[in-house]
């Protein structure tokens, strides 16, 4: 997938995109829900998802659950070319945003943790918990992803830089 200008494309819940397209960026919200983007930085492709739960649920193909939905967004990048002991992986959202409710967001990001493991996916990146929601821009040919923290107590986030590191996130407030 080519473009002659910058697109976005915006994922929901159950939902992943994958592209080498160099002008193309994944985009989506997210509260106690955690996405994986998972990178090969040889090909120059990779792919982000948006799951719910972290439990099998109602079968080992419900893309609402960690597992099943991690492993359609690997399938799908090794569909385009990538190679799976190239892969990379970073994780984000699994915020508690209710605080009198149990904490699917950290069983959210434990679940994510333990499958990319067990597939010998490392994850380079992280930034899960805490109780606040996140908007998670994602560049899937150069693995870049920047996450902007959302304060309920403001109408507009401000997007200051906090943070940038080697593995190329960088934290806005």
């Amino acid at each position: 997938m080519t473009s002659a200008q910058n697109t976005t494309r915006s994922i929901i819940q159950g939902e992943h995109a994958v592209s080498n397209d160099h002008n193309l960026t994944i985009t989506t919200l997210l509260g106690s829900c955690v996405a994986a983007c998972i990178y090969d930085p040889v090909l120059k492709i990779g792919g982000a998802n948006h799951f719910l739960l972290p439990d099998a649920g109602n079968g080992p193909s419900d893309i609402r659950y960690a597992a099943a939905a991690i492993e359609v967004l690997i399938n799908s990048l090794l569909r385009a070319g990538a190679h799976k002991r190239r892969l990379e992986a970073k994780l984000f959202g699994g915020a508690r945003i209710m605080p009198n409710l149990p904490d699917i967001g950290r069983s959210n990001a434990l679940a994510a943790e333990k499958f990319l493991t067990t597939e010998g996916i490392p994850v380079v990146a992280r930034d899960v918990g805490g109780q606040l929601a996140r908007r998670l821009r994602f560049w899937p040919t150069t693995g870049l992803v920047r996450i902007q923290r959302l304060d309920p107590q403001k109408t507009l986030p401000v997007e200051t830089p906090r943070s940038a590191s080697t593995q190329q996130i960088e934290l806005f407030n």
